[in-house]
């Protein structure tokens, strides 16, 4: 894997908004070039009640309300990777304001796994080819005038990626909060091993770099909170922290995963977000979900 290249300026501190939702515990970010209007936005949410089949667009109404209301240009709309637990907006917000989709080029193992799941057809198409643009590790794209970097950190699924822009990282799932842990790695495509050597390559990172969370749960019910740096990871990081070994963090990680319930939105979100944020249609062009029987 290539290491943080040396030429991108850590210096530049870029502007972040936070977007919290607590339907789902999950973080989106407008992240600004602060010496222009420039802005990428990173893991947006698409609401919906599950039970009602009613999909609805206020948390990225917000989004796109900021982003307007602060004159800003969008040029990206980034996934960090197929998200289980809530639906992704990409496509709503890039009708509105426009920017290219982006996520990482293993995505395409992800299609090709949960399509057979969800039994797509052949009109399904399974090379990446719905998003703009497919991230390959060490692959870089610019916001503006600021230098971005993606880097491949699977584990949690094939596909994740954490996004280098200035002083700042975007982790997706691979890192929660310190006293949060780790992402979990038992779906289709998940490794614990895989995911421990990703960790390590996030820790690498210099230590000052800000490191924001795509979810937070609030343990022991402390406030939510999604901004940490690469040192706290390092040594206060309740999975990973203090140099734990490979072995021990797969043995807890396995432990771990063995005790935790489906993600409530799995079903919906996997075949939205595989899509790029469409939601699939049947054969006369209506909005359909699936739910594969014994299928996860």
């Amino acid at each position: 894997m290539p290491d943080l290249d040396p030429s991108l300026n850590l210096e530049i501190r870029p502007e972040i908004e936070a977007f919290f939702d607590p339907a789902t515990n999950t973080i989106s970010y407008v992240v600004k070039d602060p010496a222009s209007t420039a802005c990428a936005v990173i893991d947006s949410v698409m609401d919906i009640d599950y039970a009602a089949g009613r999909i609805t667009h206020e948390s990225a109404d917000r989004i796109i309300d900021y982003i307007r209301a602060q004159g800003l240009q969008l040029e990206w709309i980034i996934e960090t990777h197929v998200h289980a637990d809530h639906l992704s907006a990409a496509p709503y917000i890039q009708e509105a304001l426009g920017g290219k989709i982006g996520i990482g080029a293993l995505i395409t193992e992800v299609q090709d796994t949960f399509g057979k799941i969800f039994n797509e057809g052949t009109e399904f198409q399974r090379d990446g080819s719905q998003f703009d643009a497919l991230f390959a590790d060490g692959d870089r794209y610019s916001v503006g005038g600021m230098d971005c970097l993606a880097l491949h950190t699977p584990g949690h699924t094939p596909a994740c990626m954490t996004h280098v822009i200035g002083d700042a990282a975007f982790v997706g799932d691979t890192l929660f909060m310190p006293d949060g842990g780790s992402a979990r790695a038992d779906f289709p495509g998940g490794d614990a091993g895989v995911l421990y050597d990703s960790i390590q390559r996030v820790l690498a990172l210099p230590g000052e770099m800000r490191l924001f969370m795509c979810h937070d749960y609030g343990p022991n019910g402390r406030e939510i909170r999604w901004e940490t740096t690469v040192a706290e990871e390092r040594a206060h990081n309740i999975h990973i922290g203090g140099g734990r070994s490979r072995e021990e963090f797969v043995a807890m990680r396995q432990a771990r995963d063995a005790t935790l319930a489906v993600p409530k939105l799995i079903i919906p979100s996997l075949q939205v977000n595989m899509r790029a944020g469409e939601v699939p249609q049947d054969a006369s062009g209506r909005p359909m979900l699936k739910v594969p029987v014994n299928g996860l």
